[in-house]
C-alpha cells in the first residue's frame, strides 16, 4: 500500500535513506550522508512524502518538492521487487512532468529512471559532493 508519511514512520524512513545512500553512493564519503541525517529528518515532514508499506512495515519512500523528486529509496532487502516502480507510478498520476537529479556514477539509478521514461536534460557538478549529476525529466505523453 502507498500512503502519506506519518510521524511514526520517521525512524524507519531515515534508516532506509541512510542505508540506501551509503550503498548506492560508495563514491561519496559516508560522513557526508551521516552528517546530513538530522537535516533530512527535519526536512522530510516539510516535503510531500509517500511511503510503500507492506505487512512488515515501511519498505520504501519517495519525496517531492512540487514536481521535483528529491529522492526515491527502497530498503535493501526489498529492492528489485517493483516497489520503486510502484512509488514512481503513484507520483506520476495527475502530473504532466517530473524532474530529478541522479549522480552520473549511480548507473543503476540512471538506468531505472530511464526505464521509467526520464531523459537526461543536462549534467552539472553537485558542489556539496564534488560529483557530477544528471538533470533528468519525465513528461506525460
Amino acid at each position: 500500500m502507498i500512503r502519506a508519511l506519518h510521524a511514526s514512520d520517521m525512524d524507519r524512513v531515515v534508516s532506509i535513506w541512510l542505508d540506501a545512500n551509503l550503498q548506492a553512493h560508495s563514491f561519496i564519503p559516508s560522513e557526508y550522508w551521516k552528517n546530513n541525517l538530522e537535516y533530512v529528518r527535519e526536512a522530510l515532514p516539510l516535503a510531500e512524502v509517500h511511503v510503500y508499506e507492506d505487512a512488515q512495515g515501511v519498505q520504501g519512500f519517495i519525496g517531492l518538492d512540487g514536481d521535483h523528486i528529491e529522492g526515491l529509496f527502497v530498503a535493501k532487502e526489498m529492492r528489485s521487487h517493483g516497489i520503486g516502480k510502484q512509488l514512481m507510478d503513484h507520483v506520476k498520476q495527475g502530473r504532466v512532468a517530473l524532474t530529478l537529479e541522479a549522480y552520473r556514477k549511480n548507473a543503476g539509478a540512471v538506468r531505472f529512471y530511464q526505464r521509467e521514461g526520464f531523459t537526461i536534460q543536462g549534467e552539472d557538478l553537485d558542489v556539496s559532493t564534488g560529483e557530477m549529476e544528471y538533470s533528468m525529466q519525465w513528461r506525460r505523453r
